[in-house]
């Protein structure tokens, strides 16, 4: 017995074909490049082919499909926003998936932040945990939440867009478009704080100086910073602070056993986990803060993967049917 889970992402789609207890028995992956609404659509059914074909050929039974999203999942209408994926504004996938494995098995979509949080508890470092917390930080900031053994969603499909939380005042009209927290600590948000500093001071003395401004990477910020450059230094500094902060809340809000923080920007963000630490020890609930478990995702770029294989695995379980 075997499960499909794939990964839609803003620029790839992956595909894996698993067994229950989570070897990868196929894997292959295709760039959406140029594609958009049911172009993207179309490169998902034929790698889901694609894996089918595989099992097929190895005598192997497909049980069930799932899938994850860069966007919101509308659990009621089977539907997905994407926001980087043009077309995918109200986009009928799972209507599609169903029709490519002509309704014989369970198909299950939800959004990438849950798949990273479904992916840690079943082969990463949150697994066996009951309430646990996965921070994605790259392009955007968003949280799959675990709540006793439930992904958390909401009452409109929409909990864990992080990016959004209030970390700092007075409100500023940037924050309108990405949020508070992302617009200062995401992947965009650093680069952003830096070019935002070299325009308040001129006059300072800094690595990125030798770059066009517009070329500035979130990689040359935490290499100049890596070199001891002050203003670089400055905004990871900051960036910390804002990881920390957004961590307190995550503790005082949800009481996790581990927090993991994955994407893009940990990453080189990695080795600033002790310091989140300790930012957020000043302002999480003292009795839970000192007792949560921070880690960076052991699954790395895979762990959205493995969440939409674990996603498919939950839908044969007849206890969490209603979560998929």
């Amino acid at each position: 017995m075997t499960v499909v889970g794939i990964d839609i992402g803003g620029t790839k789609i992956a595909a894996a074909l698993f067994t229950p207890a989570g070897e990868e028995l196929f894997k292959e992956s295709a760039r959406i490049a140029e594609r958009q609404g049911r172009e993207v659509g179309a490169l998902a059914v034929e790698l889901l082919g694609r894996a089918q074909q595989k099992a097929s050929d190895a005598g192997l039974e497909i049980r069930a499909v799932g899938a994850i999203v860069p966007g919101i999942y509308y659990s009621g209408r089977g539907r997905v926003w994407a926001p980087n994926i043009p077309g995918w504004d109200d986009y009928p996938l799972l209507e599609e998936l169903e029709a490519a494995v002509n309704g014989a098995i369970p198909v299950r979509v939800d959004s990438d932040r849950a798949g990273y949080i479904l992916g840690e508890t079943w082969l990463g470092t949150a697994r066996g945990c009951r309430n646990a917390v996965f921070v994605a930080v790259g392009t955007g900031i968003g949280a799959g939440i675990l709540v006793d053994g439930r992904i958390l969603r909401g009452a409109r499909d929409i909990a864990g867009a992080t990016g959004w939380l209030a970390l700092d005042r007075p409100y500023r009209p940037g924050y309108r478009e990405v949020g508070c927290f992302e617009y200062n600590a995401s992947g965009p948000g650093i680069v952003r704080v830096a070019r935002d500093r070299l325009h308040e001071d001129p006059g300072a003395p800094s690595i990125l100086r030798e770059k066009e401004e517009d070329r500035i990477t979130t990689a040359d910020v935490f290499a100049a910073a890596d070199a001891g450059d002050p203003l670089a230094r400055g905004v990871i500094d900051n960036a910390i602070e804002f990881w920390g902060m957004a961590t307190a809340n995550y503790v005082s809000l949800f009481d996790p056993e581990v927090i993991i923080f994955g994407g893009g920007v940990f990453g080189p963000a990695a080795k600033y986990l002790d310091r989140i630490r300790e930012e957020a020890l000043r302002w999480a609930q003292p009795i839970s803060m000192p007792q949560v478990r921070l880690a960076v995702s052991s699954l790395g770029g895979d762990a959205g993967l493995f969440g939409a294989g674990h996603l498919a695995l939950r839908a044969l379980d007849t206890d969490t049917r209603s979560e998929g």
